[in-house]
Order: structure tokens, then C-alpha cells, then sequence
């Protein structure tokens, strides 16, 4: 499942995030999250496997960016393009909806 995970990472473009439940549902049950954010925390290449674009349902950052914490996250958002706000991101803007 991490393998999964990471290599969605990937399929997202500059300047769009994701969801942890996004995730989830990509790999077949959107009760996995909690589960997503925890394989996220073990990244092993931030910038392999870019989990900074990652969000929680309502475009909140985590506080726990495992690569510099929130502000680190809100920097690399923004270095994309993305608007970042009282540390959150436009979903109806900025969301990746692939699937």
C-alpha cells in the first residue's frame, strides 16, 4: 500500500493538491485516511514523493509536515502557485480531481 502512495504522489501536477481521503479512495476505501496520513508521516523522499501537496478535507495543512512542519508545507504550496490563507488552500481551485 505505501508503494501505492507514493507513487500517486507523483500524478500530481504543480499547482493542485489532494486530499488524504482522495487517497484513500484511490486505493479502494476512503476509510483509510488515517492510514494515508500515517504512511505520509514515513515519507522517505519529500521530494521524490511530494506529500507537502497533501491536505486535509477542508484544504487545512498538517502541522505535522514530516519535511519542516506547516510553515515548510504553506512555502513549497506557494512556491507552486498555490494561494495559501490562515493555512488553508481553495479546494474548489486547487484540488487534483483525476479520478
Amino acid at each position: 500500500m505505501k508503494e501505492k502512495v507514493y507513487e500517486y504522489l507523483r500524478t500530481i501536477p504543480k499547482g493542485k493538491v489532494v486530499t488524504y481521503g482522495q487517497i484513500a479512495e484511490y486505493l479502494g476505501n476512503k476509510k483509510l485516511s488515517r492510514t494515508v496520513g500515517n504512511i505520509l508521516h514515513s515519507n522517505p523522499d519529500g521530494d521524490k514523493y511530494p506529500c507537502y501537496k497533501v491536505v486535509d478535507r477542508n484544504g487545512r495543512l498538517s502541522e505535522h509536515y514530516t519535511f519542516g512542519g506547516i510553515e515548510k508545507q504553506k512555502e513549497k504550496l506557494e512556491k507552486d502557485g498555490i494561494t495559501v490563507e490562515n493555512y488553508r488552500v481553495d479546494l474548489d481551485k486547487y484540488r487534483y480531481d483525476n479520478f
